[in-house]
């Protein structure tokens, strides 16, 4: 019987232990798409206790706070205390078994804070205090624990309306680390909303200094902030989408429909589909001329309870799959660049696991080797994907339809400072999957060490230096 979350955790095989351990373990991290707030970072925030630091929204364990039971106080309620929250917390942790919430609480709680206790009701106020305790020392504030995790990039999400005034700060005062922008326009395409839209526009004008009347305006102020946050140090455009779009849209017809919704009127789903359409082209044309890389995190089916949706907003653990079809309109939209000449390098995340095989096979269909290899990738297992089962699965189609030696890797998609050991919870996967293929005879233990080096340590770390050209 192994031990739970020891030094082999995870690595099944001697072969996958050595994968890991000789070739993995050491690395450096490049977690180039999380949510971090990049204020905390620029003023190195130290945060109260670990309920501030682990569970202040974090909707990953709201979910499963409120399916075991807990009432909503204890989970973004103003009425309980820090430590009630927690206690909550700790409360569900013995029923998340075989979640990876069980796994990364575990992990989290020994790279950070070198305790190994399992975390259930009756350690919960040792643990508490103890961690609360350690996060006012030194090493634990912002900076700090990235720092710790051996940290090199952070990539952040960020509007095109923001300032940027982090990220200027982090680039000037001479962090360690690099924490660059990431370019996010979903508002400026989400016309499902006309009020919220014409805000949203005014708001672009004024931060751009574009007067926006047309279509073609809207795209010369997204421009300008393109430029910005070039400046800055972008190097990466995400997108979060429902569906692709790939409705053939002239410019006239677009300048009809931009002042159509500016004037306050709702859109049919014809109309909002070219539109979209339209900026995701404008968009990648944009990526492309500036050397950046395309994110698209597709296939969320979002904010299902309208009751909560009223009382929280969005990103509250209120969020499915979808099960929308896209292969002909994501084949079509690739292809109205590629014919161009402007598709550039791009990653794509699918939501549903059912897509592996269809995302994997795509990327096949638009590789080019001008770009160097892997230009576009099959992204990690993304959100409700990012465990065990799902990271194994996402690997196991882009091995068999593609080439696993130039994917990327991983990322945290977090809004924690505590969850870079999701990058060691994939490493270990990594190895783990090589190391049985060895062990079978499916691979040759006469290779190794190139398996270790131009696989292992390429994919946890050496194809993203390369592939996102952060330091050149």
């Amino acid at each position: 019987m192994k031990n739970f979350n020891d030094e082999n955790f995870l690595l099944q095989t001697p072969v996958a232990q050595r994968l890991y351990h000789d070739y993995a373990e050491g690395l450096p991290i490049i977690d180039y798409h999380c949510h971090l707030n990049p204020e905390y970072v620029a003023s190195d925030h130290r945060f109260e206790n670990l309920s501030k630091i682990w569970l202040e929204g974090d909707h990953y364990k709201w979910r499963a706070m409120r399916a075991n039971g807990v009432e909503e106080r204890f989970c973004t309620g103003s009425d309980t205390t820090d430590w009630e929250k927690f206690e909550k917390w700790a409360q569900t942790v013995p029923y998340t078994m075989r979640n990876p919430l069980y796994h990364w609480t575990h992990l989290e709680l020994k790279t950070a804070f070198g305790e190994t206790r399992l975390l259930n009701p009756s350690t919960a106020r040792e643990i508490y205090d103890r961690c609360s305790e350690m996060l006012q020392q030194p090493g634990f504030s912002a900076r700090g624990l990235m720092k710790r995790y051996n940290v090199e990039v952070v990539c952040t999400t960020d509007d095109p309306v923001d300032s940027l005034e982090h990220h200027i700060r982090l680039k000037s005062d001479g962090f360690g680390v690099k924490v660059l922008p990431t370019w996010r326009p979903d508002k400026a395409m989400a016309v499902e909303d006309p009020i919220a839209y014409k805000a949203y526009v005014d708001t672009l004008a004024e931060v751009s200094g574009v007067g926006i009347k047309s279509f073609g305006d809207l795209m010369s102020a997204l421009k300008v902030r393109h430029d910005f946050f070039a400046q800055a140090g972008c190097r990466l455009s995400d997108h979060g989408l429902g569906e692709f779009y790939a409705e053939p849209c002239t410019q006239a017809e677009a300048d009809v429909i931009f002042s159509r919704v500016y004037a306050g009127t709702r859109l049919g789903n014809a109309d909002i589909a070219k539109f979209k359409t339209a900026m995701l082209v404008e968009f990648a044309v944009m990526d492309h001329d500036a050397g950046w890389t395309q994110q698209f995190h597709y296939g969320a089916l979002r904010n299902n309870n309208s009751r909560m949706m009223a009382m929280l907003g969005p990103d509250t653990g209120f969020d499915s799959i979808g099960d929308f079809t896209v292969g002909e309109k994501m084949s079509r939209f690739f292809d109205m660049l590629a014919s161009r000449d402007k598709l550039g390098k791009t990653i794509i995340y699918n939501l549903n696991p059912r897509d592996n095989e269809l995302v994997a096979t795509m990327a096949g269909n638009f590789q080019d080797g001008r770009y160097g290899a892997g230009k576009i990738q099959f992204g990690s297992g993304w959100w409700f994907l990012d465990q065990k089962d799902g990271m194994e699965k996402q690997m196991t189609a882009l091995s068999n339809l593609g080439l696993i030696s130039r994917f990327v890797g991983m990322l945290t998609d977090s809004r924690s400072f505590l969850s870079y050991p999701r990058h060691e919870y994939f490493r270990r996967t990594l190895c783990n999957l090589l190391g049985n293929d060895i062990e079978q005879g499916l691979l040759p233990a006469s290779e190794i060490d190139f398996i270790g080096r131009e696989i292992v340590g390429k994919v946890c770390y050496g194809n993203a230096r390369e592939y996102f050209g952060f330091f050149r």
